[in-house]
């Protein structure tokens, strides 16, 4: 039985010394086809051709033999070598590397990638795949055949990006281009490719320190002051509730938020520096660029919709979690038809907030309300400076609490 098994990766050049060794030596062989077409695979091994990983790792597992298995790039990146290292295969993986395909597609395009996101798109993640696209200005895009740059350019509408494509990198065949999101579904492109998306910010060069994102960006903490934002902040943009409301979406990556009265922005650009990417929608054109500005200072992606409240959301694609600020019980119904995980909004009265929670609980959404009092303190004196007062109200689907 085979215990050991020696993963190559190909990049296109030629096999280097080790990989050759490994070849020479192997009973097995799986991979692609072009993997197997190579002349170093001899031509009395076994060959499987590379579908599903772990039926190829069983056949490895009960050969007889010495099993190579070649994959394109590094097959440590998001690649072969997780799979094969389950414990049930029982199987000791030893790994030549080559350069994974993310790596020579900033390489083709003269970019560094220490401050990129990479992501996986298939047709299960593609949603999530286009949000991280929202909310970072330079992700690389693993595609799949239905997840690839034509689809990623139609969930982006309305959100300007820079695709560079890169297609059969490694091979004759290999093709480089540069096309803006929206005219990336006018194409049609060669299996496999990976995309570059570059956002407006993407040309700042900054050194860092961490790979991808940098989670110390930005002033620290959280519901920060009003003066951050330009001034005074809205009804129901106070920091205790904005944090409560927070708390209670969880925005994350991968995550596409709505924030529905968005007002001075406050709320978006800290749901944008949670990761997640954001719409934010209001009917004030001064509140739609202050928005903007605060995404801006705070140096956040967020796309930012002028319409009113319900009628605009029609068309905007489907959210995770939606604060909804502004509009009211009917706003918040036509919300909860779109079946986010979790909404959250407010409300001055108790009559308004229960008709809220009838609203929600007629939808299915498990909810909860608490009445949230603040009181700011002027400390030179310990006297009252300001009090506000709400009720919060979350409501979540049971079947989607994660």
């Amino acid at each position: 039985m085979a215990d050991r098994v020696t993963v190559i990766g190909w990049d296109g050049s030629p096999l280097t010394a080790a990989a050759r060794s490994a070849l020479a030596a192997a009973t097995l062989v799986a991979g692609a086809a072009h993997h197997l077409a190579l002349p170093e695979v001899p031509p009395a091994a076994e060959r499987i051709r590379l579908g599903s990983v772990a039926l190829a790792a069983r056949r490895i597992a009960a050969h007889r033999g010495t099993a190579v298995v070649l994959a394109d790039g590094d097959p440590g990146f998001f690649g072969v070598v997780r799979t094969l290292r389950a414990p049930e295969f029982g199987l000791e993986v030893e790994v030549v590397p080559g350069v994974s395909s993310v790596a020579a597609a900033f390489a083709r395009a003269g970019m560094p990638w220490d401050d990129a996101q990479v992501v996986v798109a298939h047709r299960r993640t593609l949603r999530r795949a286009v949000n991280v696209c929202r909310a970072h200005t330079k992700v690389a895009v693993l595609t799949s055949p239905g997840a690839g740059p034509a689809e990623l350019g139609l969930l982006l509408e309305g959100v300007h990006r820079t695709f560079v494509i890169c297609e059969e990198l490694g091979t004759e065949r290999e093709r480089v281009t540069v096309v803006t999101s929206d005219k990336a579904a006018d194409h049609t492109w060669r299996d496999p490719n990976l995309v570059i998306v570059i956002g407006p910010a993407g040309a700042t060069e900054d050194g860092g320190w961490i790979a991808g994102r940098d989670p110390g960006a930005g002033p620290r903490g959280w519901s920060l002051p009003a003066d951050v934002y330009g001034g005074a902040l809205g009804e129901g943009e106070g920091e205790l509730l904005r944090s409560a409301q927070l708390a209670r979406l969880g925005p994350r990556v991968g995550d596409l938020v709505w924030d529905i009265g968005s007002g001075s922005g406050a709320f978006a650009t800290e749901a944008a520096r949670c990761g997640a990417g954001v719409i934010a929608v209001d009917r004030d054109p001064g509140a739609c660029g202050r928005t903007t500005l605060a995404a801006r200072r705070f140096g956040v992606q967020l796309q930012v919709v002028h319409g009113i409240a319900p009628h605009i959301l029609e068309n905007l694609p489907e959210p995770d979690v939606v604060r909804v600020g502004g509009g009211g019980a009917a706003v918040v119904s036509a919300v909860a038809d779109r079946r986010p995980r979790c909404i959250v909004t407010h409300a001055l009265t108790r009559p308004a907030a229960e008709r809220v929670g009838r609203d929600l609980t007629e939808h299915g959404y498990d909810v909860r309300c608490e009445f949230i009092q603040s009181v700011e303190l002027d400390t030179r004196a310990w006297t009252e400076r300001e009090r506000s007062v709400a009720f919060l109200l979350s409501g979540t689907l049971p079947d989607r609490s994660q």
